[in-house]
């Protein structure tokens, strides 16, 4: 038994404590109850799972390996680290996981378009590669910012055959991505469906994207628990919406033994205006739909943030995340960009492993704390995506 007494994630009103839910106009809500209806109906059916088992297998190459970092654990000279490797999936990153199976359901339900918003470009590539498989049109709204800094991915969305529809208003990167693609959704919520990128959004979303990403947890405990007979001493991954993360905690929750830190964006740094540290420095409030953390003005706007990782400058996070947090299950830290480049380079440099911009966060903060831990002990990072779409931009950054 866990000391941790959880309720139930999420209840029937999709609330994690008092976060998540649907804030939401009459008339969505209940399109988004037959979205959960339908989700609740399929993936109870074999076929469903078999289906979906299959294609992780045979299609995104599951199960990700674990691999034990060596060079940079005897680099640092503490705990061994280790990496699950989410970069290896087929489109470089977990969101293929929860890709398919929203273009599965989207499939189910006889949906005639599927909408989403991307950041770094890999929500966008999965969903296009997604639907690309299944045979349905597919519709992806990303920032001016991030198609300029992430062009490698919009290549790869075009050549899929998704419509981009780039986002110009605002500060034009993730946040008004998502404000973009939800008019567009608005539109026809009957025929369409708003395919959510990460662990947020209304009910069912974050149960949704959580339950399609828990398969790298699950293996990640099996994989540690077959070859050490033992789970990881602390596991770690990147948050800005959180579904790499979630993805990874959720079969651990209830092991006491195993310590949980998610890893937010300092930015420029936590004293300044220009980070996304949420968890960190948020306060709970409303945003696109749901209740969680938000980093917000005193009229209760979402503030304008910054991350060196396009997939992280989010003014939000997911709501179980948010629960987790006051229940202090989970502890959430930072990394500044500063030390996000420092492991983005160090890992490609003494492992031969690039890792995204997002990821190297996680690994900034494993570099920080490993000296300070024992050598009998062992830290697991989840590596949730590859720094290909990141290269150029690093490079030219540091004038390489």
């Amino acid at each position: 038994m866990s000391k941790f007494d959880f309720a139930p994630m999420p209840d029937k009103e999709g609330f994690f404590g008092n976060y998540g839910g649907q804030i939401i106009p009459p008339e969505l809500k209940k399109v988004m109850d037959d979205i959960d209806q339908a989700y609740e109906t399929i993936r109870q059916t074999d076929e469903f799972q078999d289906e979906l088992m299959s294609l992780f297998q045979d299609y995104v190459g599951r199960p990700s390996p674990i691999y034990h970092a060596k060079r940079l654990s005897e680099q640092l000279g503490g705990a061994q680290i280790f990496l699950k490797r989410e970069d290896l999936n087929h489109t470089g990153a977990h969101k293929i996981n929860h890709c398919l199976g929203e273009a599965l359901l989207a499939k189910f339900m006889g949906k005639k378009k599927v909408l989403a918003e991307t950041g770094a470009g890999q929500h966008g590539v999965a969903l296009a590669t997604a639907c690309a498989l299944v045979g349905i049109p597919c519709e992806i709204h990303m920032g001016q910012v991030d198609i300029e800094k992430e062009h490698p991915n919009v290549t790869k969305m075009k050549i899929l055959g998704c419509k981009l529809v780039p986002v110009t208003r605002g500060t034009a990167t993730l946040k008004d991505a998502v404000d973009s693609a939800f008019e567009a959704y608005l539109e026809n919520p009957v025929e369409y469906l708003y395919a959510i990128g990460s662990v947020v959004g209304p009910h069912p979303f974050p149960k949704m994207v959580r339950d399609f990403q828990s398969i790298i947890g699950r293996e990640a405990r099996q994989q540690f628990n077959d070859k050490f007979a033992k789970n990881p001493d602390v596991i770690t991954a990147c948050v800005g919406g959180g579904s790499n993360a979630m993805g990874l905690f959720t079969a651990f929750l209830d092991d006491d033994d195993v310590k949980i830190v998610g890893v937010e964006p300092a930015g420029k740094g936590l004293d300044t205006p220009d980070h996304s540290a949420t968890m960190t420095l948020g306060t709970p409030g409303e945003l696109h739909g749901f209740k969680c953390y938000v980093l917000q003005d005193d009229d209760g706007e979402p503030l304008p943030v910054h991350s060196i990782a396009s997939g992280l400058d989010y003014p939000g996070v997911g709501p179980q995340h948010c629960y987790l947090k006051d229940i202090e299950r989970v502890e959430y830290e930072s990394a500044t960009d500063e030390e996000c480049l420092n492991a983005f380079m160090t890992l490609s440099r003494v492992e031969g492993i690039i890792p995204a911009l997002e990821s190297a966060h996680a690994v900034a903060w494993a570099m920080r704390v490993a000296p300070t831990m024992g050598k009998d002990q062992r830290i697991l990072i989840n590596l949730s995506g590859r720094g290909d779409k990141d290269a150029d931009y690093v490079a030219e950054k540091l004038g390489l």
